[in-house]
């Protein structure tokens, strides 16, 4: 699938999602995980959120851009943040990007949510906004690849309520979607991009494998889009300066170095 064709973006408006083969090389992919392993900060800043039968997973969530990361590089890249542009028809900015830590036999599950479901108390009007998971690891169904109700966010937003540690969408309405909408494994490969809209519901099992499913997830909001609640726990609308694949894979590749 060519990423900027109209063939992708009648997908993502028809299906909430696109899932995009090796859009990094597994060069890229290896260098990044090399540097997460060994990112102390990333360590230090990873927190745990329990599912609702007490399973655990960590995450670290990053609003600001440092360009000596290679975290920012993908966050900046035509691939991924140009792609966004074009299937939600505007400008994009970074909304916030977070590596997720799903650890072999201990990672927990994230509940079937819908990402809009937290960020409209943000501020954010709409639901013109969406996310990019990269597969840094390989993620399959052991190990708790992400799952997804294909067209279900054309449902619209559901109310959340707290599900462990985490918020789940009201799981009646969850019930009644997956009567409706295809459930969706997205087994990936590293490098391997799945591009979501922000009401889509989706969820991810507990890691049963001797496989870690680590994971970049890329999250964009349009400009139209700009919260009118100032100083939220996201940013602002700040215009955001794309890189060539060339300045990205020098900054993947360089920190592996």
């Amino acid at each position: 699938m060519t990423i900027h064709s109209d063939f992708a973006k009648q997908s993502f408006d028809r299906d909430g999602y696109i899932l995009i083969r090796s859009l990094f090389d597994a060069g890229e992919m290896q260098a990044l995980l090399t540097y997460a392993r060994s990112d102390r900060q990333l360590a230090t800043e990873a927190y745990v959120r329990r599912d609702a039968e007490g399973g655990e997973s960590r995450l670290a969530v990053r609003n600001d851009l440092d360009d000596a990361s290679p975290y920012t590089a993908i966050v900046r890249s035509q691939r991924v943040a140009g792609t966004m542009s074009h299937l939600l028809g505007d400008e994009v900015y970074h909304y916030h990007h977070k590596m997720m830590l799903k650890e072999p036999r201990v990672g927990g599950a994230w509940e079937w949510h819908q990402d809009y479901g937290y960020w409209y108390a943000n501020g954010c009007l709409y639901p013109d906004m969406a996310s990019c998971l990269i597969a840094v690891d390989r993620a399959t169904q052991e190990n708790g690849c992400l799952q997804v109700l294909r067209g279900s966010h054309r449902i619209g937003r559901i109310d959340h309520a707290a599900t462990g540690d985490q918020k789940g969408a009201d799981p009646v309405r969850v019930a009644e979607a997956m009567k409706r909408h295809e459930l969706i494994y997205c087994e990936m490969e590293p490098g391997d991009a799945l591009f979501f809209h922000g009401n889509l519901l989706h969820c991810s099992s507990r890691n049963t494998s001797e496989h870690p499913r680590w994971s970049l997830i890329c999250c964009y909001n349009t400009r139209h889009n700009d919260p009118f609640i100032t100083n939220g726990r996201h940013p602002n609308y700040s215009a955001l300066e794309l890189w060539s694949d060339e300045r990205v894979r020098s900054r993947l590749i360089q920190p592996a170095q």
